[in-house]
Order: structure tokens, then C-alpha cells, then sequence
């Protein structure tokens, strides 16, 4: 995918805002060489799975498990997996759980100082290695506009702290068009939903900031 100046990017991001997702992903695909889309299996991100195999059947699917997913997201995950046929990349910790609970005594809180070490476990090093084996130059990811201040600052289309095209369809969407969305095309969704890294809905944690 060839690499966008920062003026080549506004205009693109103010064409994309008048089209649609499944466009953008159209352009985006057809344009990219190794394509890849990240997910946690939280809700709405249905959206964005189906908006992009549909275009993409065989694209990877890079799902890092922090181990920490509820009953009912593993569930969904599933039901999602099968009905979409996704073409799934599982990473996992290199640690149990087991492990992590001998060493720190359960999750820790967000002011613990081991919190940043967990942290890095369940999420950091997985993504990083995930990204490392797959090596792609476009990452579609489902970041939303009004999520958090990081997000806020960003648009359809910004790049990774690594270069990485990351392209975010439906970042425009509020809550109500995407349960259309889901609706028109009878997909699940899964609001109980926990990352044990975040605690805090409008904190990032170290993904995308």
C-alpha cells in the first residue's frame, strides 16, 4: 500500500466520509497487499468483520485472546467465527492465567504498579507478535469517533505509531446506525464484553495511543 502525505490523507478522509463502509473497504482492499483485521469480539465489532469479509473472505482475522473474555463473548465470538466464515489468527499470552494469579494475586488495578506488566502479558506482547508473523500494511480496525480523546483525534483513515495504514470504516457511526446495520444483515452482537487492561471505557490501553 503506498504511503500517504499528511495532505493526501485529509482528502481522502474527506472523500470517504461521503461513501460507504463496504466501499471504503472496497478501495482499501484493492489497493493493499497484505491486509489484516484486528478483533476483540466486542460489541459492534460484527460490523466491521462483515463488512470486510464480505469484500475479503480469506482475509486474516488477528484475534488476540487476553484469556479474560467473558462466557458470552466467547459465545459470540463462535457464533460469529462460524456464521462469517472467518479465516481466524489466534493469538494468546506466552503466561497462564494461572500463572498471573500466583504473581499478582488476580488482575491488578489500574493503580497498581503491575498493572503496566500485566498489561504488556495479555495485550501488548500478543498484538506485537501478531503484527511481527503477519506483517501487514493495512489494519482495519473498528475505532469510533466519541470513544476516547485518542480517537477523537484521528479520522477513517491514520497511520500506526509503526506505519501501518490503519483504516477504521465505520469511525462516523453512532450506536443507532450500527444496530441497523446489524439488524439488515441479522448479525449478532454482545455487550457483555470485559477487558481486564482497560477498566475505564474512555482509557486506551496501548494499542492505538
Amino acid at each position: 500500500m503506498k504511503r500517504y502525505n499528511e495532505k493526501e490523507l485529509k482528502v481522502l478522509n474527506q472523500q470517504f466520509k461521503g461513501i460507504t463502509p463496504a466501499e471504503i473497504v472496497q478501495w482499501v482492499i484493492s489497493n493493499a497487499a497484505k491486509p489484516v483485521v484486528t478483533t476483540n469480539f466486542r460489541p459492534y465489532e460484527a460490523a466491521l468483520l462483515h463488512a470486510v469479509s464480505e469484500i475479503d473472505e480469506a482475509i486474516k482475522v488477528i484475534w488476540c485472546d487476553t484469556g479474560y473474555n467473558t462466557p458470552q463473548t466467547y459465545k459470540h465470538a463462535r457464533q460469529l467465527i462460524d456464521q462469517l466464515g472467518l479465516n481466524v489468527k489466534l493469538y494468546t499470552p506466552k503466561q497462564t492465567a494461572a500463572y498471573r494469579d500466583a504473581l499478582f494475586g488476580g488482575i491488578p488495578d489500574i493503580n497498581n504498579p503491575q498493572h503496566e506488566e500485566f498489561t504488556r502479558q495479555v495485550k501488548l506482547e500478543p498484538f506485537q507478535r501478531a503484527m511481527r508473523q503477519q506483517d501487514p500494511d493495512v489494519w482495519f480496525t473498528n475505532l469510533r469517533k466519541g470513544q476516547t480523546n485518542f480517537r477523537d483525534s484521528i479520522d477513517i483513515l491514520s497511520y500506526s505509531k509503526d506505519g501501518i495504514l490503519k483504516v477504521s470504516p465505520f469511525y462516523h457511526w453512532s450506536d443507532e446506525k450500527l444496530d441497523k446495520y446489524l439488524e439488515q444483515y441479522s448479525l449478532p452482537n454482545e455487550f457483555k464484553y470485559f477487558d481486564p487492561t482497560k477498566v475505564l471505557d474512555n482509557r486506551e490501553c496501548g494499542l492505538h495511543a
